[in-house]
């Protein structure tokens, strides 16, 4: 099978609520006063011999979540045509993707973050070595990490840390210096276990 083949094998595998999936966190009042916002990220693969995903570092000087691996992505607004529109929307917006550069897989699986974001990640290959130009304002770095480490479930380790008065349980992968966690690491969990059903 072709690296598409299998990425769109694994979004079909399985029910959308299964148990081996992580659904997200659980509101609490102030995140439910404030309503579910949807929003999307895209999940870019590189196609290269060894694949690799694309990941972002957030500017330690954004108001929210600074200095965290993320996906390219955000809200998905008004004028958006869905969550691929605004996956696609949000990576141009960030790092320079062109959408047309873009091989469309499929959505995964949706993830509640504690914030009150229900986030759709869209999965696409993308051609290697493509040239990124990262927004200042938004992005501090881009990078690639090999999709078979953050795929692999000796390096997704489980941590606990109170927010907001409520002891909260997250996933944690590192690669090279980079921490990725919680929403972000939870989203790779949720497609590690799709993919392992047509390994």
């Amino acid at each position: 099978m072709t690296l598409a083949d299998t990425l769109r094998a694994a979004l079909e595998t399985g029910h959308r609520s299964s148990p081996e999936l992580i659904g997200g966190d659980v509101l609490d009042e102030e995140a439910l006063a404030h309503g579910v916002t949807p929003a999307a990220v895209l999940v870019a693969v590189v196609d290269r011999p060894e694949p690799t995903v694309i990941l972002t570092l957030r500017p330690e000087t954004m108001r929210k979540h600074p200095g965290q691996v993320s996906f390219p992505g955000g809200r998905i607004d008004p004028g958006d045509d869905g969550p691929v529109d605004a996956a696609l929307r949000e990576a141009e917006e960030e790092i320079g993707l062109a959408r047309a550069r873009v091989e469309i897989i499929g959505l995964a699986d949706p993830y509640l973050t504690v914030t009150g974001f229900e986030v759709t990640p869209v999965l696409g290959i993308v051609p290697p070595d493509l040239e990124l130009s990262p927004h200042p304002g938004e992005v501090a770095a881009v990078f690639e990490a090999p999709f078979h480490h953050i795929l692999d479930p000796a390096h997704q380790h489980v941590r606990t840390a109170m927010f907001r008065g409520r002891e909260r349980t997250y996933y944690e992968i590192d690669w090279q210096e980079q921490r990725i966690w919680g929403a972000t690491a939870a989203m790779i969990v949720n497609l590690s276990r799709r993919l392992a059903l047509v390994a």
